[in-house]
């Protein structure tokens, strides 16, 4: 059984990949803050504990990591803050580009040679922020584009490799990723995505023959709307 790894499983789009995967016949690791193999009804599922925001952390879990035998990483832990950049502290600042794209790197660096030699697959879940500037997204716009040219770097570094680099570009899609927001996605069901959309693509990924690569996903809803919370 090939394993997998899915970061930020706990809850929103890495849960719904990770569910996904497992339906799939993958064995999955799970890493997030306070995840739990109850959340999940598989044997096949491992949680593993850990702050992906925090260096120390982070960099326990590729030691970790690097001993296992794993076919697929999919990056999905991250979050985002959008306010006038002067009104960001220092915390948010470097968590969101700890999180959003060092970790992701440092992953990728413990993973690669073994993701390289099972001809497997690594997948980033990016943002339709990758792709575009949005005032009020500086700092978070630049993680989500910093990590999609890491993808793309990797994608002609390795492709004598066999391993398949993909960058996903979803546009608002609604989970948990809001909750500390002031605004939400649109209660139209064209105006947003689900995470089950996001999983979609990932299994379209996986898909394809091999030989053919997907290099770039962008999923968008069909209109566009945005709801702001009542304070």
């Amino acid at each position: 059984m090939r394993k997998v790894v899915v970061t930020g499983a706990s809850s929103g789009i890495g849960k719904e990949i990770a569910r996904r995967l497992l339906l799939l016949g993958y064995e999955v690791i799970g890493i997030s803050r306070g995840i739990k193999k109850e959340d999940f009804d598989s044997q096949n599922f491992t949680p593993l504990q850990a702050d992906l925001a925090d260096e120390k952390s982070t960099l326990a879990t590729c030691k970790k990591l690097s001993n296992e035998d794993i076919y697929m990483l999919v990056n999905c832990a991250g979050f985002g803050r959008f306010e006038p950049h002067e009104e960001l502290d220092n915390k948010t600042i470097t968590d969101m580009v700890f999180l959003n794209l060092t970790a992701p790197m440092l992953l990728a660096n413990a993973l690669l040679r073994n993701l390289k030699k099972n001809g497997g697959y690594l997948i980033n879940i990016n943002s339709i922020e990758a792709l575009r500037s949005s005032k009020f997204a500086g700092v978070y716009g630049a993680t989500k584009a910093g990590l999609k040219a890491f993808g793309d770097s990797l994608f002609e570094e390795t492709r004598k490799s066999s391993l398949s680099v993909t960058n996903i570009n979803p546009d608002m899609t609604h989970s948990n990723f809001y909750n500390d927001l002031r605004f939400e996605t649109s209660q139209h069901e064209d105006e947003k995505l689900l995470s089950s959309d996001i999983a979609d693509a990932v299994e379209h990924i996986l898909s394809m023959r091999k030989g053919a690569v997907v290099s770039e996903y962008t999923i968008r809803s069909l209109n566009f709307g945005i709801s702001k919370k009542k304070l």
